[in-house]
């Protein structure tokens, strides 16, 4: 109660000095006594409490997948190999991405985190498709058709009629899945390679080697179907 008298007396006559402390309007410092009253005043004082964080932007899943549908698609088919199979793919794909347990923030990394789900989900419907050919298999085996049993032909068969896609969709289907993809990507969705450096999150220098390395094993597959076709 003294010394806060004796800061009130200073702070109203400024020019009169007291032995316990000094101010000055000039310098505004206080020092003595009067300075370790001030700061003990200040560590009563409520602090000022932070700002809350900002929500983080919430993704729209259903426009982003429909933003991305198309080029999603390809890699499914490219990955999997069945037209049949890329619904359901998809479909998968986007369960995925509204279940998701870490929820993206970044926008710039919705195209590449897409990419990865659409292959790991891929890989999934592929080994499930094997554990129902060999059930298929063993069935067939078991149930042989008898001499009558008259069955339509694969209507798949009748799709590609023109020689030179027939040769390259079957060149591509022998290609690794990687080289399948990137060639898809590029030569049916008419990619950049701006745009596969985005969508696919590796490096331009990766894109360029991907391209260059599928399209000579590409080439290499043409020329032994080719071949494997005059010889017949």
């Amino acid at each position: 109660m003294f010394y806060r008298t004796k800061l009130r007396k200073a702070f109203l006559k400024p020019h009169t000095s007291y032995p316990f402390f000094s101010f000055s309007i000039k310098s505004y410092k206080i020092s003595g006594p009067a300075e370790t009253i001030l700061m003990a005043m200040k560590q009563f004082q409520p602090r000022a409490t932070p700002d809350a964080p900002a929500e983080s932007t919430q993704i729209d899943w259903p426009a982003v997948l429909s933003e991305h549908d198309r080029w999603l698609r390809t890699i499914v088919y490219a990955r999997c190999g069945e037209s049949q199979a890329v619904d359901e793919v998809m479909q998968e794909v986007s369960l995925a991405a509204v279940r998701q347990k870490a929820p993206l923030a970044d926008h710039t990394k919705v195209a590449p985190w897409l990419y990865r789900l659409a292959v790991t989900q891929s890989l999934l419907y592929r080994r499930k498709q094997g554990r129902k050919r060999k059930l298929t298999e063993n069935y067939a085996q078991r149930y042989q058709p008898h001499e009558g049993d008259n069955r339509e032909p694969d209507p798949l068969g009748w799709l590609l009629a023109d020689e030179r896609r027939q040769l390259i969709r079957v060149a591509i289907g022998r290609l690794p899945k990687r080289d399948a993809e990137i060639l898809l990507l590029k030569y049916t969705e008419d990619w950049s390679y701006q745009e596969l450096v985005e969508h696919l999150g590796v490096s331009h220098s990766a894109v360029e080697s991907r391209l260059h390395r599928a399209r000579g094993r590409l080439r290499n597959e043409l020329a032994a179907l080719e071949i494997t076709g005059a010889a017949n």
